[in-house]
């Protein structure tokens, strides 16, 4: 299973050395979400972590810093999916110069996993999946609608929303590629502990993880 850790939007406090111990620990997919940082801000983020570790990083925004630094990948919002000359001319770009780079983008509705979609994403977020641990959201799917879309859709789908250590075994039962990880590490007052109990916990299920 893909075990993919999202950054808090807002900076939080020792929130890069728990980064680079999560590294450190064997994460592999940091998904570097900051929507209100400038480019600057963001490579200043960047930077401050050690260069063996870019290349676990998938950023949100400011897609030109992923070649800059030779990170993992990019993640396409709804705005970067907007038909426009910005947007078909960042993607050309990204072709021609980093065709090993990993895509991802987010669902938030079970039947848009059907549709078409020009562009070959690796892998996509399905959210929220389970009531989320701050309350905000409240999942609106059936196990049964699940189970049928990751089977039909043809898509590599991460559970994102409410997942935390005790919902590893249903989101391998509903046949999920992935989880990401969120308010159950960046909430709490050790998310790199919360990291290994999770990890260590999938590995007691006898769950591989990548």
């Amino acid at each position: 299973m893909k075990v993919i850790v999202i950054s808090p939007s807002k900076i939080k406090e020792d929130e890069i050395k728990n980064v680079i111990a999560m590294f450190e620990a064997g994460l592999e997919c940091y998904h570097l979400r900051k929507p209100k940082f400038s480019t600057k801000q963001l490579q200043e983020y960047i930077e401050r972590i050690p260069k063996q570790f870019h290349d676990r990083i998938v950023i949100h925004s400011h897609h030109n810093l992923a070649r800059k630094y030779n990170l993992q990948g990019v993640h396409y919002t709804k705005k970067h999916l907007e038909p426009n000359f910005r947007n078909w001319w960042r993607e050309k770009l990204l072709r021609l110069t980093t065709s090993h780079f990993i895509k991802t983008t987010s669902h938030g509705k079970l039947a848009s996993l059907y549709d078409a979609e020009e562009m070959k994403f690796d892998y996509v977020f399905l959210s929220p999946i389970f009531d989320t641990i701050t309350g905000k959201y409240q999942s609106g799917f059936y196990e049964d609608s699940i189970i049928a879309a990751i089977q039909k859709s043809g898509k590599k789908i991460v559970a994102r929303g409410g997942v935390d250590i005790t919902r590893i075994e249903k989101i391998q039962e509903l046949g999920f590629y992935g989880m990401a990880l969120f308010s159950s590490l960046w909430d709490r007052e050790n998310p790199v502990e919360e990291y290994i109990k999770i990890i260590h916990r999938c590995k007691e299920l006898g769950i591989s993880v990548e």
